[in-house]
């Protein structure tokens, strides 16, 4: 009977962990935006725009040189 009481232990720590992970992400203020104007112009700047890549013409991909 202890291996069941330690497995319904076990199985109680690891729902009550899980709730309170749920708790913590969850209860991030969803409003405010995750980066500040500065920081996502810093971004763009670095690695570029969200803007869509232009196709690609005429099977122009990158092709090995050998």
């Amino acid at each position: 009977m202890s291996r069941v009481l330690l497995i319904a232990r076990l199985s109680a720590v690891a729902a009550v962990s899980a709730a309170a992970a749920v708790l913590i992400v969850n209860s991030r203020d969803s409003g405010k935006p995750a980066l500040p104007e500065e920081q996502r112009a810093a971004r763009e700047n670095f690695f570029g725009s969200e803007k869509q890549l232009p196709p690609i013409k005429n099977g122009q991909e990158m092709r090995p040189r050998w």
